[in-house]
């Protein structure tokens, strides 16, 4: 059995994620995304979403904003620990990309 590493649970993240949050901003794909990127185009969805006056971008940028801070911390944390920290940074996920669509 292959052991699922760091890099693929991001990847996994990204392709599931990448195109929804970068529609949201009409913005690019990234392509061959690194966590780092990935972690990156949240932040910046976050961002230009939270600028917006409307209430439910803003609540989505909320949302965004507690993701990054779990994948943030799956990405510099101990492999032991980022199974419990990406299951709610999905969540989140998930839920941004509902409220604002």
């Amino acid at each position: 059995m292959a052991v699922q590493t760091r890099t693929d649970t991001f990847a996994a993240l990204s392709s599931c994620f990448a195109a929804d949050l970068a529609a949201l901003i009409e913005g690019p794909v990234p392509r061959g995304a690194t966590e780092t990127v990935f972690i990156g185009l949240v932040e910046e969805v976050r961002d230009v979403l939270g600028s917006s006056s409307l209430g439910t971008w803003q609540d989505a940028s909320e949302d965004l904003d507690h993701a990054v801070g779990y994948l943030t911390d799956a990405l510099t944390g101990p492999d032991s620990d980022q199974r419990t920290l990406l299951a709610p940074a999905r969540a989140h996920l998930r839920d941004a990309i509902a409220t604002a669509s």
